[in-house]
């Protein structure tokens, strides 16, 4: 039986992630997925799409609906691929119950303002030029495995280069169990 992989969008959901289809067809061979879209977890729908418009609401409340949609609706321990504010959306479940096995999470916005992690192997990876990464001494402080990507920025995730590493990592970890198993 495949292992379970939750997959969380970023803010823009299926709006603007077609890039998460190649990470979906990499993957889903290997792994029976559960693909959500933030949005729609956090229960957003704005008049105007803008960036502004999505991360207000996202921040003003979206965060902690979403987080407890997720809480209602996943009760077994599985993988989590989380992108940008789905990271951080998975990170903030975790700490409050959510079963992981792990987290993935690329570009996870808000982590950087956390004092706690979850209770699972974490991997985050950011691109050097991400405004929203966080500092070194945050990165001491989790004792997490973290990478810094060079030459990408905040959106790193809808490369294929990106797709290709992030899938593999994953892959990677599938095919170690079923040979140890």
């Amino acid at each position: 039986m495949a292992e379970r992989l939750i997959v969380l969008s970023d803010m823009w959901g299926v709006k603007k992630g077609l890039w998460i289809t190649s990470y979906l067809g990499y993957l889903q061979q290997h792994y029976d997925i559960t693909f959500y879209d933030c949005q729609q977890l956090a229960n957003i729908d704005v008049a105007v799409n803008s960036e502004e418009n999505i991360h207000r609401e996202f921040v003003e409340g979206g965060i902690d609906t979403a987080v407890a949609h997720l809480l209602s609706k996943e009760k077994e321990p599985c993988h989590y691929l989380a992108f940008s504010t789905g990271g951080t959306i998975a990170w903030k479940a975790g700490l409050k119950g959510l079963p992981m096995k792990s987290l993935n999470a690329v570009s996870p916005t808000r982590v950087r303002y956390e004092t706690d992690k979850p209770d699972c192997e974490i991997k985050l990876l950011y691109g050097v030029n991400d405004a929203y990464k966080p500092s070194r001494e945050w990165c001491k402080q989790m004792n997490s495995w973290i990478e810094f990507v060079p030459n990408f920025g905040h959106e790193l995730y809808s490369d294929e280069k990106i797709i290709q590493k992030v899938s593999k990592d994953l892959l990677q970890k599938v095919m170690h169990k079923q040979f140890q198993g």
